[in-house]
Protein backbone atom coordinates (compact mmCIF):
# COMPACT_ATOMS: atom_id res chain seq x y z
CA UNK A 1 0.00 0.00 0.00
CA UNK A 2 1.06 3.63 -0.89
CA UNK A 3 2.05 5.93 1.84
CA UNK A 4 -0.39 8.44 2.29
CA UNK A 5 2.19 10.83 3.45
CA UNK A 6 3.83 10.58 1.00
CA UNK A 7 0.70 11.04 -1.56
CA UNK A 8 -0.24 14.24 0.53
CA UNK A 9 3.29 15.91 -0.06
CA UNK A 10 3.92 14.59 -3.41
CA UNK A 11 0.95 14.05 -5.53
CA UNK A 12 2.43 14.71 -9.17
CA UNK A 13 5.49 12.54 -8.24
CA UNK A 14 3.04 9.53 -7.14
CA UNK A 15 0.87 10.43 -10.61
CA UNK A 16 3.72 10.29 -12.68
CA UNK A 17 4.88 6.71 -10.88
CA UNK A 18 1.67 5.49 -11.91
CA UNK A 19 1.30 7.07 -14.81
CA UNK A 20 4.32 4.80 -15.72
CA UNK A 21 3.07 1.84 -14.55
CA UNK A 22 0.05 2.29 -17.27
CA UNK A 23 -2.18 3.03 -14.11
CA UNK A 24 -5.24 5.56 -13.66
CA UNK A 25 -3.31 8.48 -11.72
CA UNK A 26 -6.84 10.37 -11.41
CA UNK A 27 -7.28 7.97 -8.04
CA UNK A 28 -4.26 10.17 -6.33
CA UNK A 29 -7.03 13.38 -6.68
CA UNK A 30 -9.84 11.06 -5.40
CA UNK A 31 -7.80 9.42 -2.31
CA UNK A 32 -6.77 13.52 -1.51
CA UNK A 33 -10.65 15.08 -1.77
CA UNK A 34 -11.66 12.11 0.30
CA UNK A 35 -8.68 12.80 3.06
CA UNK A 36 -9.89 16.07 3.10
CA UNK A 37 -13.16 15.12 3.89
CA UNK A 38 -12.05 12.53 6.51
CA UNK A 39 -9.43 15.27 8.22
CA UNK A 40 -12.37 17.88 8.49
CA UNK A 41 -14.98 15.23 10.08
CA UNK A 42 -12.53 14.20 12.64
CA UNK A 43 -11.53 17.85 13.08
CA UNK A 44 -15.59 18.43 13.98
CA UNK A 45 -15.60 15.33 15.94
CA UNK A 46 -12.63 16.60 18.16
CA UNK A 47 -14.37 19.99 18.46
CA UNK A 48 -17.62 18.59 19.57
CA UNK A 49 -16.03 16.04 22.18
CA UNK A 50 -14.35 19.26 23.39
CA UNK A 51 -17.69 20.94 23.82
CA UNK A 52 -18.99 17.93 25.64
CA UNK A 53 -16.19 17.46 28.13
CA UNK A 54 -17.13 21.18 29.11
CA UNK A 55 -20.16 20.17 29.31
CA UNK A 56 -19.87 17.62 31.43
CA UNK A 57 -18.28 19.56 33.97
CA UNK A 58 -21.13 22.17 33.97
CA UNK A 59 -23.40 19.16 35.28
CA UNK A 60 -21.29 18.50 37.87
CA UNK A 61 -20.85 22.26 39.08
CA UNK A 62 -25.05 22.21 38.46
CA UNK A 63 -25.37 19.26 40.52
CA UNK A 64 -23.33 20.19 43.66
CA UNK A 65 -25.15 23.87 43.58
CA UNK A 66 -28.42 21.58 43.66
CA UNK A 67 -29.65 23.21 40.51
CA UNK A 68 -31.84 21.18 37.55
CA UNK A 69 -29.58 19.68 35.25
CA UNK A 70 -31.93 18.30 33.17
CA UNK A 71 -31.52 20.59 29.95
CA UNK A 72 -27.81 20.32 30.41
CA UNK A 73 -27.78 16.55 30.35
CA UNK A 74 -29.95 16.59 27.24
CA UNK A 75 -27.79 18.69 25.34
CA UNK A 76 -25.41 16.16 26.34
CA UNK A 77 -27.13 13.20 24.39
CA UNK A 78 -27.63 15.84 21.48
CA UNK A 79 -24.11 16.05 21.54
CA UNK A 80 -23.27 12.63 21.69
CA UNK A 81 -25.36 11.54 18.73
CA UNK A 82 -24.14 14.14 16.49
CA UNK A 83 -20.15 12.83 17.58
CA UNK A 84 -21.45 9.25 16.65
CA UNK A 85 -22.93 10.41 13.19
CA UNK A 86 -19.47 12.25 12.17
CA UNK A 87 -18.02 9.14 13.69
CA UNK A 88 -20.14 7.05 11.24
CA UNK A 89 -19.23 9.46 8.69
CA UNK A 90 -15.49 9.65 9.17
CA UNK A 91 -15.23 5.83 8.95
CA UNK A 92 -17.13 5.52 5.93
CA UNK A 93 -14.94 7.99 4.06
CA UNK A 94 -11.87 6.12 5.86
CA UNK A 95 -12.90 2.88 4.50
CA UNK A 96 -13.34 4.28 0.55
CA UNK A 97 -9.90 5.81 0.92
CA UNK A 98 -8.41 2.84 1.80
CA UNK A 99 -10.04 0.87 -0.81
CA UNK A 100 -9.03 3.12 -2.83
CA UNK A 101 -5.10 2.99 -1.60
CA UNK A 102 -5.48 -0.89 -1.35
CA UNK A 103 -6.43 -1.31 -5.11
CA UNK A 104 -3.19 0.90 -6.07
CA UNK A 105 0.32 -0.71 -7.43
CA UNK A 106 3.34 0.26 -5.86
CA UNK A 107 5.38 2.98 -7.39
CA UNK A 108 7.95 2.64 -9.41
CA UNK A 109 12.14 2.24 -8.02
CA UNK A 110 14.60 4.53 -9.37
CA UNK A 111 15.89 3.56 -12.41
CA UNK A 112 12.87 1.40 -13.51
CA UNK A 113 11.69 2.84 -16.81
CA UNK A 114 8.08 3.42 -17.92
CA UNK A 115 5.81 1.52 -20.55
CA UNK A 116 5.14 -2.45 -20.71
CA UNK A 117 7.22 -5.06 -21.96
CA UNK A 118 8.37 -3.44 -24.97
CA UNK A 119 10.87 -1.52 -22.48
CA UNK A 120 11.97 -4.49 -20.77
CA UNK A 121 16.41 -4.17 -20.64
CA UNK A 122 18.19 -7.46 -21.18
CA UNK A 123 21.15 -6.73 -18.69
CA UNK A 124 23.09 -10.00 -19.33
CA UNK A 125 23.15 -13.15 -21.26
CA UNK A 126 24.93 -16.21 -20.22
CA UNK A 127 26.00 -18.78 -22.26
CA UNK A 128 25.95 -19.89 -25.65
CA UNK A 129 22.45 -21.23 -27.33
CA UNK A 130 22.79 -24.50 -28.10
CA UNK A 131 23.64 -25.56 -31.64
CA UNK A 132 22.43 -28.82 -32.94
CA UNK A 133 24.17 -30.60 -35.74
CA UNK A 134 23.38 -33.29 -38.15
CA UNK A 135 19.86 -33.69 -36.45
CA UNK A 136 16.85 -31.98 -36.12
CA UNK A 137 16.02 -30.52 -32.92
CA UNK A 138 12.57 -32.40 -31.05
CA UNK A 139 10.79 -30.07 -28.70
CA UNK A 140 10.25 -31.00 -25.27
CA UNK A 141 6.68 -31.97 -25.37
CA UNK A 142 8.06 -34.68 -27.77
CA UNK A 143 11.17 -35.77 -25.78
CA UNK A 144 9.34 -35.85 -22.60
CA UNK A 145 6.79 -38.11 -24.17
CA UNK A 146 9.05 -40.20 -26.04
CA UNK A 147 11.87 -40.92 -22.67
CA UNK A 148 8.66 -41.29 -20.86
CA UNK A 149 9.33 -38.45 -18.48
CA UNK A 150 5.74 -36.62 -18.56
CA UNK A 151 2.28 -38.27 -19.50
CA UNK A 152 0.42 -35.24 -20.71
CA UNK A 153 -2.84 -36.95 -21.90
CA UNK A 154 -3.42 -38.81 -18.28
CA UNK A 155 -2.51 -35.67 -16.67
CA UNK A 156 -5.25 -33.62 -18.78
CA UNK A 157 -7.45 -37.25 -18.36
CA UNK A 158 -7.28 -36.31 -14.71
CA UNK A 159 -7.35 -32.74 -14.09
CA UNK A 160 -8.26 -31.13 -16.95
CA UNK A 161 -6.52 -28.87 -19.44
CA UNK A 162 -3.06 -27.14 -17.54
CA UNK A 163 -2.27 -30.32 -16.25
CA UNK A 164 0.42 -32.74 -16.41
CA UNK A 165 1.60 -36.21 -14.92
CA UNK A 166 5.54 -36.55 -14.31
CA UNK A 167 6.82 -40.32 -14.31
CA UNK A 168 9.49 -42.55 -13.64
CA UNK A 169 12.98 -40.41 -14.34
CA UNK A 170 10.74 -37.24 -14.74
CA UNK A 171 9.57 -38.21 -11.04
CA UNK A 172 13.38 -38.30 -10.36
CA UNK A 173 14.22 -35.48 -12.13
CA UNK A 174 11.94 -32.81 -10.78
CA UNK A 175 12.77 -33.74 -7.59
CA UNK A 176 16.35 -33.75 -8.08
CA UNK A 177 16.05 -30.09 -9.22
CA UNK A 178 14.14 -29.14 -5.88
CA UNK A 179 17.29 -31.18 -3.56
CA UNK A 180 19.56 -29.33 -5.87
CA UNK A 181 18.16 -25.98 -4.75
CA UNK A 182 16.80 -26.63 -1.08
CA UNK A 183 20.68 -27.77 -0.54
CA UNK A 184 22.07 -24.20 -2.27
CA UNK A 185 20.16 -22.32 -0.55
CA UNK A 186 20.59 -23.97 2.89
CA UNK A 187 24.32 -23.50 2.13
CA UNK A 188 23.86 -19.83 2.39
CA UNK A 189 22.32 -19.52 5.72
CA UNK A 190 18.29 -19.83 4.23
CA UNK A 191 15.76 -20.84 6.62
CA UNK A 192 13.88 -23.72 5.23
CA UNK A 193 10.17 -23.37 5.63
CA UNK A 194 6.89 -25.63 4.59
CA UNK A 195 4.16 -23.26 4.77
CA UNK A 196 0.34 -24.45 4.64
CA UNK A 197 -1.10 -24.47 1.43
CA UNK A 198 -4.79 -23.11 2.11
CA UNK A 199 -4.25 -19.51 3.05
CA UNK A 200 -6.65 -16.72 4.25
CA UNK A 201 -8.18 -13.81 2.51
CA UNK A 202 -5.66 -11.08 4.84
CA UNK A 203 -2.56 -13.25 3.53
CA UNK A 204 -3.57 -12.44 -0.20
CA UNK A 205 -4.09 -8.93 0.84
CA UNK A 206 -1.29 -8.20 2.43
CA UNK A 207 1.01 -9.81 -0.33
CA UNK A 208 -0.96 -7.76 -2.47
CA UNK A 209 -2.93 -10.08 -5.10
CA UNK A 210 -5.96 -9.10 -3.25
CA UNK A 211 -8.27 -7.21 -3.99
CA UNK A 212 -7.75 -6.87 -7.85
CA UNK A 213 -6.89 -9.90 -8.35
CA UNK A 214 -9.03 -12.47 -6.17
CA UNK A 215 -10.50 -14.43 -9.57
CA UNK A 216 -6.41 -15.35 -10.32
CA UNK A 217 -6.73 -17.93 -7.18
CA UNK A 218 -8.55 -21.29 -6.59
CA UNK A 219 -10.62 -20.30 -3.71
CA UNK A 220 -12.59 -22.96 -1.77
CA UNK A 221 -16.44 -22.45 -2.00
CA UNK A 222 -17.02 -22.95 1.72
CA UNK A 223 -17.90 -20.33 4.19
CA UNK A 224 -15.28 -17.37 4.59
CA UNK A 225 -12.20 -17.28 2.04
CA UNK A 226 -9.58 -20.02 1.67
CA UNK A 227 -7.27 -19.89 -1.41
CA UNK A 228 -4.34 -21.76 -2.44
CA UNK A 229 -1.47 -20.74 -2.64
CA UNK A 230 -0.73 -19.27 -6.21
CA UNK A 231 3.07 -19.02 -5.18
CA UNK A 232 4.82 -19.59 -1.38
CA UNK A 233 5.97 -15.37 -1.34
CA UNK A 234 2.00 -15.37 -0.52
CA UNK A 235 2.82 -17.77 2.50
CA UNK A 236 5.76 -15.83 3.64
CA UNK A 237 5.03 -12.51 3.34
CA UNK A 238 2.53 -12.80 5.67
CA UNK A 239 5.08 -14.64 8.09
CA UNK A 240 5.46 -11.64 10.44
CA UNK A 241 2.41 -9.81 9.39
CA UNK A 242 1.03 -7.47 12.38
CA UNK A 243 4.53 -7.91 14.32
CA UNK A 244 7.73 -5.65 15.02
CA UNK A 245 10.94 -6.95 14.61
CA UNK A 246 14.27 -5.83 16.47
CA UNK A 247 16.64 -4.16 13.77
CA UNK A 248 19.45 -6.66 15.42
CA UNK A 249 17.36 -9.63 13.68
CA UNK A 250 17.45 -8.25 10.42
CA UNK A 251 17.65 -9.62 7.74
CA UNK A 252 15.76 -12.32 7.47
CA UNK A 253 16.30 -15.00 4.87
CA UNK A 254 14.12 -17.85 3.82
CA UNK A 255 12.79 -20.02 1.12
CA UNK A 256 9.43 -22.29 1.20
CA UNK A 257 9.55 -25.20 -1.21
CA UNK A 258 5.51 -25.53 -2.74
CA UNK A 259 3.09 -26.78 -5.37
CA UNK A 260 2.12 -23.04 -6.69
CA UNK A 261 -2.02 -23.16 -8.06
CA UNK A 262 -3.16 -20.53 -10.50
CA UNK A 263 -6.34 -20.88 -12.30
CA UNK A 264 -4.65 -18.77 -15.26
CA UNK A 265 -3.24 -21.25 -17.53
CA UNK A 266 -2.65 -19.56 -20.50
CA UNK A 267 -4.78 -19.66 -24.08
CA UNK A 268 -3.14 -23.43 -24.81
CA UNK A 269 -1.88 -22.15 -27.88
CA UNK A 270 1.54 -23.97 -29.51
CA UNK A 271 3.85 -21.56 -27.53
CA UNK A 272 2.28 -22.50 -24.45
CA UNK A 273 1.91 -26.12 -24.90
CA UNK A 274 3.27 -28.56 -22.40
CA UNK A 275 4.53 -27.82 -19.35
CA UNK A 276 6.13 -23.64 -20.48
CA UNK A 277 2.44 -22.57 -18.60
CA UNK A 278 -0.22 -24.67 -16.42
CA UNK A 279 -2.62 -24.55 -13.41
CA UNK A 280 0.12 -26.46 -10.80
CA UNK A 281 3.96 -25.91 -10.81
CA UNK A 282 6.63 -26.77 -8.25
CA UNK A 283 8.68 -24.16 -7.41
CA UNK A 284 11.43 -23.04 -4.76
CA UNK A 285 10.87 -19.55 -3.63
CA UNK A 286 13.19 -17.36 -1.37
CA UNK A 287 12.00 -14.52 0.91
CA UNK A 288 13.72 -11.68 2.55
CA UNK A 289 12.64 -9.12 5.62
CA UNK A 290 15.10 -6.08 5.39
CA UNK A 291 15.29 -3.10 6.64
CA UNK A 292 15.23 -0.18 4.16
CA UNK A 293 18.80 0.68 4.28
CA UNK A 294 19.38 -3.14 3.12
CA UNK A 295 17.05 -4.06 0.34
CA UNK A 296 19.06 -2.65 -2.53
CA UNK A 297 21.71 -5.07 -1.34
CA UNK A 298 19.51 -8.08 -0.86
CA UNK A 299 17.93 -7.57 -4.28
CA UNK A 300 21.52 -8.08 -5.52
CA UNK A 301 21.84 -11.38 -3.92
CA UNK A 302 18.67 -12.83 -4.71
CA UNK A 303 19.74 -12.16 -7.80
CA UNK A 304 22.83 -13.62 -7.80
CA UNK A 305 21.64 -16.51 -6.42
CA UNK A 306 18.82 -17.51 -9.07
CA UNK A 307 21.53 -16.75 -11.71
CA UNK A 308 23.92 -19.08 -10.06
CA UNK A 309 21.37 -22.23 -10.01
CA UNK A 310 20.52 -21.39 -13.55
CA UNK A 311 24.04 -21.47 -14.45
CA UNK A 312 25.07 -24.84 -11.96
CA UNK A 313 22.72 -26.72 -14.31
CA UNK A 314 24.77 -25.47 -17.59
CA UNK A 315 21.48 -23.45 -19.47
CA UNK A 316 21.71 -20.66 -21.37
CA UNK A 317 19.33 -17.76 -20.15
CA UNK A 318 19.19 -14.10 -20.28
CA UNK A 319 18.38 -11.70 -17.07
CA UNK A 320 16.02 -8.53 -17.57
CA UNK A 321 14.64 -6.12 -15.89
CA UNK A 322 11.33 -5.50 -16.24
CA UNK A 323 9.82 -1.84 -17.21
CA UNK A 324 7.30 -0.23 -14.88
CA UNK A 325 4.00 -2.12 -16.81
CA UNK A 326 5.42 -5.06 -16.43
CA UNK A 327 6.20 -5.88 -12.59
CA UNK A 328 3.63 -7.47 -10.58
CA UNK A 329 1.13 -4.47 -8.64
CA UNK A 330 3.36 -5.33 -5.62
CA UNK A 331 6.55 -4.61 -6.87
CA UNK A 332 8.69 -1.30 -7.11
CA UNK A 333 11.85 -3.15 -9.09
CA UNK A 334 12.13 -6.59 -10.49
CA UNK A 335 14.12 -8.64 -12.45
CA UNK A 336 13.90 -11.68 -14.44
CA UNK A 337 15.71 -14.45 -15.18
CA UNK A 338 14.76 -16.04 -18.99
CA UNK A 339 15.57 -19.34 -19.85
CA UNK A 340 16.20 -20.12 -23.97
CA UNK A 341 13.54 -22.23 -25.18
CA UNK A 342 14.95 -23.33 -28.82
CA UNK A 343 12.07 -24.81 -30.08
CA UNK A 344 9.82 -22.03 -29.25
CA UNK A 345 12.68 -19.67 -30.39
CA UNK A 346 12.07 -17.68 -27.24
CA UNK A 347 13.50 -16.54 -23.25
CA UNK A 348 11.02 -18.02 -20.91
CA UNK A 349 10.84 -16.89 -17.20
CA UNK A 350 11.68 -19.53 -14.59
CA UNK A 351 12.80 -16.82 -11.56
CA UNK A 352 11.22 -13.32 -11.44
CA UNK A 353 13.73 -11.55 -8.50
CA UNK A 354 11.52 -8.77 -7.06
CA UNK A 355 11.70 -5.41 -4.34
CA UNK A 356 8.37 -4.76 -3.02
CA UNK A 357 10.07 -2.20 -1.02
CA UNK A 358 7.48 -0.75 2.02
CA UNK A 359 4.67 -1.81 -0.11
CA UNK A 360 3.53 -4.96 1.24
CA UNK A 361 5.29 -3.92 4.89
CA UNK A 362 2.14 -1.32 5.16
CA UNK A 363 -0.45 -3.51 4.01
CA UNK A 364 0.51 -6.23 6.28
CA UNK A 365 1.43 -3.85 8.94
CA UNK A 366 4.90 -4.77 9.65
CA UNK A 367 7.71 -3.01 11.23
CA UNK A 368 10.70 -3.30 12.61
CA UNK A 369 12.16 -1.17 15.92
CA UNK A 370 15.09 0.70 15.65
CA UNK A 371 17.70 0.54 18.42
CA UNK A 372 18.95 3.90 18.47
CA UNK A 373 15.70 6.09 18.27
CA UNK A 374 13.34 2.92 19.97
CA UNK A 375 11.35 3.82 16.81
CA UNK A 376 9.33 1.75 14.47
CA UNK A 377 9.28 2.17 10.90
CA UNK A 378 8.22 -0.33 8.43
CA UNK A 379 10.16 -3.31 6.77
CA UNK A 380 10.93 -3.74 3.45
CA UNK A 381 10.33 -6.94 1.77
CA UNK A 382 11.74 -8.87 -1.54
CA UNK A 383 11.06 -12.29 -2.90
CA UNK A 384 12.38 -14.63 -5.90
CA UNK A 385 11.66 -17.89 -6.89
CA UNK A 386 14.94 -20.23 -6.36
CA UNK A 387 13.41 -21.75 -8.80
CA UNK A 388 10.42 -22.61 -10.66
CA UNK A 389 11.10 -25.97 -12.18
CA UNK A 390 7.99 -26.21 -15.19
CA UNK A 391 10.36 -24.02 -17.57
CA UNK A 392 13.62 -25.82 -16.51
CA UNK A 393 12.79 -29.80 -17.48
CA UNK A 394 11.59 -28.54 -20.71
CA UNK A 395 14.71 -26.19 -20.94
CA UNK A 396 16.99 -29.14 -19.62
CA UNK A 397 15.43 -31.66 -22.23
CA UNK A 398 15.86 -29.45 -24.97
CA UNK A 399 19.18 -27.75 -24.98
CA UNK A 400 20.94 -30.88 -23.65
CA UNK A 401 19.11 -33.26 -26.33
CA UNK A 402 21.41 -35.40 -28.43
CA UNK A 403 21.04 -36.74 -31.97
CA UNK A 404 20.38 -40.33 -30.65
CA UNK A 405 16.69 -38.84 -28.66
CA UNK A 406 18.65 -39.02 -25.16
CA UNK A 407 19.59 -36.11 -22.87
CA UNK A 408 22.38 -35.64 -20.83
CA UNK A 409 21.67 -34.45 -17.09
CA UNK A 410 23.27 -31.86 -15.60
CA UNK A 411 26.31 -32.74 -13.42
CA UNK A 412 24.64 -31.16 -10.50
CA UNK A 413 21.35 -32.91 -10.67
CA UNK A 414 23.59 -36.65 -11.07
CA UNK A 415 24.29 -37.13 -7.14
CA UNK A 416 20.50 -36.69 -6.93
CA UNK A 417 19.85 -39.49 -9.45
CA UNK A 418 22.29 -42.30 -8.43
CA UNK A 419 24.93 -41.37 -10.42
CA UNK A 420 22.79 -41.19 -13.99
CA UNK A 421 24.52 -38.73 -16.53
CA UNK A 422 22.07 -39.68 -19.74
CA UNK A 423 18.45 -40.35 -19.79
CA UNK A 424 18.13 -42.84 -22.96
CA UNK A 425 14.80 -43.66 -24.83
CA UNK A 426 13.35 -46.76 -24.21
CA UNK A 427 14.77 -49.96 -26.43
CA UNK A 428 12.91 -50.62 -29.71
Amino acid sequence: MLDLKKIRETPDAVKEGLVARGADPAAVDEILALDAVRREKTAAVQALQNERNATSKKIGAAKKAGEDTSAIQAEMRALGDRIAALDKEASEVDERQRAILLALPNLPAPGVVPGGKEANQVVSVWGEKPVFEGFEPKDHVELCTTLGLIDYDRGVRMGGNGFWLYRGMGARLEWALLNYFVQEHLKDGFEFILPPHLLTYECGLTAGQFPKFEEDVFRLKEEGFQFLLPTAETALVNLHRGEILEEKDLPLKMFAYTPCYRREAGSYRKEERGMIRGHQFNKVEMFAYTLPEQSEEMLQLLIRKACRLVEGLGLHYRLSKLAAGDCSASMATTYDVELWIPSMGVYKECSSVSNAMDYQARRGNMKFRRAATKKSEFLHTLNGSGLATSRLLPAIVEQFQRADGSVVIPEVLRPFLGGASVIEPPAK
